[in-house]
């Protein structure tokens, strides 16, 4: 006869099953980050076995096929994107500061992540997979709108026109680096980061201007204007 207690116990084996199956998941997914640094954005499914420590017919034990991998994979490389750009959102110092802070940030990161990041180009828009890169772009633009939107306002500004502008900037820098990327030309990272600087503060500047306001890009930002995030 079955106790009353089997049931819970039985529950108690799936849950720790789950979250076992869970953290192999995990590791395997980390274990592909890996040997993307390793081997490149062509990466093999046998070379993230390897980089595992196991046989490639474990892999699927744990993902359903190459493509529920490969989505793990993205969207794991979409939360470290986001995670280190988060502290990009309420930089200190004057406007050039700030722009060359972001940029120079992004133009590292794509740098020191050329693999993956030509991993996620390649596989993002596959049938069953996420765009990563384009979320990424996406989050990124909208989250500077809202801090242009804050800008313009305290200028008393039409802030319609921050959304066109942000993902403006964005697309600019996104493609350049990619660009440069494949063909750098000679131009090393610090250059290039500083070029897109000046980029986008004449777009900005030319923003500004039409509304009247002239600003110095070496000047810290009013207390008024910067508010309590920026001060």
């Amino acid at each position: 006869m079955t106790s009353p207690g089997t049931p819970h116990k039985a529950d108690g084996r799936a849950a720790r099953w789950a979250g076992q199956r869970e953290r192999r998941r995990r590791e395997f997914v980390e274990a592909g980050l890996r040997a993307i640094a390793r081997h490149g954005p062509d990466v093999s499914t046998e070379q993230i076995a390897e980089e595992a420590g196991v046989a490639r017919t474990r892999l699927y034990k744990h993902f359903a096929d190459a493509t529920d991998l490969q989505c793990a994979i993205a969207d794991r490389a979409g939360e470290l994107i986001t995670a280190e750009f988060a502290p990009l959102w309420d930089p200190p110092g004057t406007p050039m500061q700030m722009i060359r802070g972001a940029i120079g940030a992004h133009t590292r990161w794509l740098a020191d992540h050329a693999h993956l990041y030509r991993y996620l180009t390649q596989v993002s828009g596959r049938p069953g997979t996420r765009d990563v890169v384009a979320d990424v772009k996406t989050a990124i633009a909208r989250q500077l709108t809202v801090v242009f939107e804050r800008y313009l306002a305290a200028y008393a500004m039409d802030t319609r026109v921050a959304d066109t502008i942000a993902f403006a900037l964005v697309g600019l820098v996104e493609s350049s680096t990619a660009r440069w990327l494949e063909n750098p030309r000679g131009l090393d990272q610090a250059d290039l980061a500083t070029l897109l600087a000046r980029w986008t503060w004449h777009i900005l500047d030319d923003a500004l201007r039409a509304g009247g306001i002239t600003l110095d890009p070496d000047v810290p930002l009013p207390e008024s204007v910067a508010g309590p995030e920026g001060s």
